[in-house]
C-alpha cells in the first residue's frame, strides 16, 4: 500500500467522527487534503456541515469539493478539527507547520472542542524533534529574534542549525499571514511544553510548530491497519 493510500485510509477513518450539522476545522497538507475530498463526497450525498479552512490552499480545495465555508468571525466555536501532523509523540504533542500554515492551524485547533490528527504511522515518534521545528517570525528585527530563539533553545537544553525557509522559486517563503518561517534542526526535544512556552514569550515570534495538548486523538494508518490513540488525561483531570 502506498503512502498516499495510507493517508487516505486515516482520513476516511476520521470522517466517521463527522456528524450532520457539525462546524469543522479543515486542516492543511497532503493528508488533510484527502479528508476534504472525502468530506466533499459526503456533502454531495447530503451531509450538512460547515468548515473553517486553515490555509488558502485548503480553502480552494474545499470550494472545489463543494464544502460550505465560514470564518471564526462568523461562528464562536468548532465541534471538530481534522488535521495532519509532521510528528506525533505518545502524549499526542505535535510538530506541525511543514506546509507553512501553523498559525492558522493553531488558531483553528484552539477554537475546537476536539482535534483529530490524521497521518500515516511514519509520523509517530517516541520523542519530537527529528522533523525541523518551524517558528513563524516577523521579518522586522529578524537578527534579534533569532538570537532570542537561540537563547530559548539553550535554556531548554536543545540546539541546532536554523535557516529561513525558502520557497520552490528560491525566494523567502511567505506565509498566508505575510510572515517568514525559521526551521530549526533540533534532533530531539526532551521538554516540548517548556520549549513552547519559551518560544511564545519572544516578541518577534508569531507562532511555533509545537502543538501541546491540542490533539484529543490520533488516527494512524500503517501496514497493519488503522490505530486510534486517545490522549491520556493529566492527573487531576480524570472523570
Amino acid at each position: 500500500m502506498t503512502m498516499d493510500q495510507l493517508k487516505r485510509q486515516a482520513a476516511a477513518r476520521a470522517l466517521e467522527e463527522v456528524r450532520d450539522g457539525m462546524q469543522l476545522g479543515l486542516g492543511t497538507g497532503s493528508t488533510a487534503k484527502h479528508f476534504v475530498e472525502l468530506l466533499g463526497e459526503r456533502v454531495a450525498a447530503g451531509l450538512k456541515v460547515i468548515g473553517v479552512p486553515t490555509s488558502e490552499a485548503t480553502r480552494a480545495d474545499a470550494e472545489r469539493c463543494g464544502v460550505k465555508l465560514t470564518t471564526l468571525d462568523e461562528i464562536d466555536h468548532l465541534d471538530l478539527t481534522i488535521d495532519g501532523a509532521d510528528e506525533i509523540d505518545p502524549e499526542l504533542n505535535l510538530i506541525k507547520g511543514g506546509g507553512g500554515a501553523l498559525l492558522r492551524e493553531k488558531i483553528v485547533a484552539a477554537a475546537s472542542d476536539r482535534m483529530i490528527v490524521i497521518a500515516d504511522d511514519s509520523k509517530w515518534v517516541p520523542t519530537l524533534g527529528k522533523f525541523p521545528l518551524p517558528v513563524e517570525v516577523i521579518p522586522f528585527g529578524l537578527g534579534a529574534t533569532r538570537r532570542a530563539i537561540e537563547k530559548a533553545f539553550a535554556e531548554c537544553g536543545v540546539s541546532g542549525q536554523m535557516a529561513v525557509r525558502k520557497a520552490k522559486d528560491g525566494h523567502v517563503f511567505v506565509t498566508d499571514g505575510g510572515h517568514w518561517i525559521v526551521d530549526a534542526q533540533l534532533g530531539r526535544i526532551s521538554d516540548p511544553a517548556g520549549l513552547a512556552k519559551a518560544l511564545s514569550a519572544i516578541p518577534g515570534v508569531v507562532e511555533h510548530g509545537l502543538f501541546i495538548g491540542l490533539a484529543s486523538s490520533a488516527v494512524l494508518a500503517g501496514g497493519g491497519g488503522i490505530r486510534v490513540i486517545e490522549r491520556r488525561k493529566p492527573k487531576g483531570d480524570q472523570e
